[in-house]
This record gives structure tokens, sequence and C-alpha cells, in this order.
């Protein structure tokens, strides 16, 4: 399908929209050859739209494949489409390497994909690996680490709670911020990350100093100073249930 390698963007979406609609099985490897190479979001979207309309018998062995490219897009791609396609068998393909990839976009899509994928009875241990990537990156990335263990639920609470007295402070402040969010998935991240960067300034370790800073007639006395913008229709700051 020529298409998909057009110039246009607009030309490559709709060549995207149609292998999705009537293309067959055959067209696979070449969705999967364009999200590594494709640079309009727009476009990707459309991409892994379509692999999702494959039957997954096809389309999950190709992707896992994919996943040991030298390219990061790939990986990334590969990842957020095996996420889309929801097939647990794609699960042990999801490695630790991939969790803890240098390239922060392929460790992101990794974390996503994950969540979504890990079988029932094993979120602790992936927990305990996710726990190992706090504080990396930017606001970002550290809202999407926070998200994915925010959906494990329950079985974080451990790993969390022993991140939170960890000595590095930027790890410490985003474990007690994860755990802020994980009482109240509709909080704010950029406000949960400022009420833990106090409660690590003032040397706090505990979950009860944690909680007191949440509340409004708290000993601290926080408060928080909402600007008219600071929660926008979408979804940039909040977790997602």
């Amino acid at each position: 399908m020529t298409g998909l390698t057009s110039d246009n963007p607009s030309v490559r979406l709709q060549a995207a929209l149609a292998a999705g609609t009537t293309g067959g099985p055959e067209m696979v490897g070449t969705l999967i050859e364009r999200c590594a190479a494709e640079s309009d979001f727009f476009v990707r979207d459309m991409l892994t739209w379509a692999l999702t309309r494959h039957p997954a018998a096809v389309t999950v062995p190709a992707l896992v494949a994919e996943l040991g490219s030298a390219n990061p897009q790939a990986r990334s791609q590969a990842l957020h489409t095996l996420s889309k396609v929801g097939d647990r068998r794609a699960w042990p393909a999801v490695t630790r390497a991939l969790l803890t990839d240098a390239h922060d976009e392929v460790a992101r899509s990794a974390w996503r994909a994950a969540v979504v994928l890990v079988p029932a009875g094993e979120e602790a241990e992936l927990a305990g690996v996710l726990v190992t990537q706090l504080g990396r990156g930017d606001r970002e990335t550290q809202l999407s680490l926070s998200r994915a263990l925010v959906a494990l639920g329950e079985a974080v609470r451990p790993a969390l709670q022993a991140a939170a007295d960890d000595p590095e402070p930027r790890v410490r402040g985003h474990a007690l911020a994860t755990q802020r969010l994980l009482r109240d998935p509709d909080a704010s991240f950029e406000y949960a990350v400022e009420q833990a960067k106090r409660i690590v300034a003032l040397g706090g370790d505990d979950a009860e100093q944690a909680k007191r800073a949440d509340e409004p007639h708290g000993a601290d006395q926080v408060e928080r100073v909402a600007e008219p913008g600071d929660r926008e229709g979408d979804d940039a700051d909040r977790v997602d249930r």
C-alpha cells in the first residue's frame, strides 16, 4: 500500500485507516514496519488501530518479535500496540529490560503494557520492578510511572511503602506522591508532587505524616492554591481510574 509511505501525512492517515478497514493479515508486517518509522503521532495512532483490527494470532507474534529491535521507536510502538491488543500471551515478552529501558518512551510504553497484560497474582512482583524506576525522568515520565503503579491497586502498597523510606530524596518524593495518588486517584499530580517535596524537605518519613500533609487543616496547614486552568479537561495531571 504505497499511501503509507506518502510524503503527505493525510494520505498516510487514510492509508492506515484503509489497512485496518479492508486490508488483510498480509498487511500486518507492513503496518509494524511503518510504526517503527512514522513521524506523525496521529498516523502512528491510526497504524496501531489498524493492527488491532487484525487477528491477535497474527499480530502478537510479529509485535513480540519487534521488541528486540535496536530502534527505540519500534520497541515503543510495539509495546503500545500490545497494550491495545490486550492479549496476555504477550506477557512473557514484557521483560525487566524493557521495563527499565534507557529510552523513556520505551520504558513508559512498557509500563503501560505491563499493567494491562500482567496475570492475576503477579501484580506485586511487577510492582517490585516498577518501583526501581521511581524518581526517573521528567514530569511526564514520572506521571506515567505513577499511573502504572496506581493501576496495580493494593498489590503495590508494600513496594511503595519501602520506596517511601528510600534515602534518595527524588525517589522518596516520587513514592510519596504516588501513595497520595493511590489514596485519591482524582488528585492533581502536581499537587501530590509538591506535597511530597514538602514532606521530604521537613524530614518526615512515615505514611502518617504524608496523610496529615494531605489534610487541609493538618499540622502543616497545607493549602492548595488552584489556578483556573490547572485541571483542564484532559487527563494530563490526573491518574486514570
